[in-house]
């Protein structure tokens, strides 16, 4: 029978091992990886059809069907992903701030990795990879528990990390994974305080409540969130129209593809013409709000909306559109629904992009770009853990720096407190 707790132990010990690591050891590690990741591409991907197979089978929704997925750009990414992040700076022991106080005592404020991380995540099997990756080079052990419908792409990910690290003889438990399906060991999984030093659920919002609520561990929430792109009256149209379906359709499954459009009042009718035939290049779905329904009424795929669908991740090609009378207005917007992900605001008015990126309560905010930026590779972060939505700690794609923490290093000469 599986004892998640020793699992969780034996994380804890190869923690110790791994804080100690030099960084030379931790990139040969890798690398390493990286090789026996791609020298086994044709198994992964055979074990990966059956998992998509079966969530198909099982009516898993699309938009999870294709974030579970391993497609030949995703596995390069995976496995470039691991390269880049050995090549990155080693983020452990930099010193921070350093002193020396007037009673003698000279501090250093040095980082030093968690300890472990634990990671509950739903369908990207790659994730499993990045994660292992990213707490490897910041000298933390993992304990990863993926979702039920990657289960075999997961084990098998997790199979070829631990050949990897035994050839390099580091220890394996420092990427450990529960191979279970059993939602009980979730549970148990976050009482396990005494070995686990933080909490990363990838997911939806349902598991992210869930861990915020029931965990003992301290929680990092990241991962969705609405995401909202308001089009200035003084925005370049064209341009901006070339962001919107960037936005929305380069990746609709990811949880920073476009989800509410607000358009400027005096813009939102020329604007609409120029969107409306790219939308229906690509099938999007309009869900449209007050006066929006009049002025796409012969677009094909429509839907009338109501004030919950603000509230919606859509994860898919279908996205909000709404009128608002300026930027006032839709920064409101952003605060009633949930924005906290990425937000941008498309204007030629440097006035209203300060006061926009000033009031968004956003992670990630833009001006003039798509939101589609939010990503540990795409910052030059190498992978990531997750993005996360929260104020304390970690904003934003959380990559190697955000997996350490800080101690105060404190050297006297044989000095008492008087």
């Amino acid at each position: 029978m599986l004892d998640i707790k020793e699992i969780a132990k034996k994380a804890r010990n190869a923690g110790y091992d791994y804080s100690i690591l030099d960084t030379k050891s931790k990139n040969d590690a890798l690398f390493a990886i990286a090789d026996e990741l791609e020298n086994n591409r044709e198994a992964i991907f055979s074990v990966n059809a059956t998992d998509v197979e079966n969530a198909r089978k099982n009516g898993l929704n699309e938009a999870l069907v294709d974030r579970l997925t391993i497609t030949d750009s995703r596995f390069r990414e995976m496995v470039e992903g691991v390269r880049k992040v050995a090549t990155l700076d080693d983020p452990v022991g930099r010193i921070y701030d350093g002193r020396t106080l007037p009673n003698g005592l000279t501090l250093v404020k040095k980082s030093v990795p968690f300890g472990v991380v634990g990671v509950i995540y739903e369908s990207r099997p790659n994730v499993t990879v990045d994660i292992a990756a990213l707490c490897l080079k910041s000298g933390n052990a993992c304990f990863l528990r993926g979702g039920s419908e990657a289960f075999n792409t997961n084990c098998m990910l997790h199979s070829l990390i631990v050949k990897a690290l035994k050839e390099k003889g580091l220890n394996p438990d420092g990427v450990s994974f529960l191979e279970s399906t059993d939602r009980e060991m979730v549970k148990q999984m976050l009482a396990l305080n005494e070995y686990i030093d933080v909490l990363i659920p990838r997911g939806g919002e349902k598991l992210q409540r869930m861990c915020q609520r029931e965990s003992s561990i301290p929680v990092i929430i990241g991962g969705f969130g609405i995401s909202h792109i308001f089009v200035d009256k003084t925005a370049d149209l064209e341009k901006s129209v070339d962001i919107v379906i960037n936005a929305k359709t380069q990746k609709p499954s990811a949880c920073n593809s476009l989800d509410t459009l607000l358009l400027h009042k005096d813009i939102a009718n020329d604007f609409i013409k120029l969107l409306l035939p790219k939308l229906a290049q690509k099938k999007v779905a309009i869900v449209a709000h007050g006066d929006v329904v009049s002025m796409c009424k012969d677009y094909d795929n429509l839907e009338t909306g109501s004030e919950s669908d603000f509230d919606t991740e859509f994860l898919s090609l279908k996205m909000n559109i709404s009128i608002v009378d300026d930027v006032y207005e839709a920064i409101a917007h952003l605060r009633r629904h949930k924005a906290s992900h990425s937000d941008a605001i498309l204007t030629d008015s440097r006035e209203n992009s300060k006061l926009f990126t000033q009031a968004a309560g956003s992670a990630c905010v833009y001006v003039n770009a798509s939101t589609r930026f939010s990503d540990g590779g795409q910052f030059g972060l190498g992978a990531e853990v997750a993005i996360s939505t929260q104020k304390l700690h970690a904003r934003g794609p959380m990559a190697l720096e955000a997996l350490t923490t800080y101690q105060y290093v404190c050297e006297g000469d044989y000095l008492c407190r008087s």
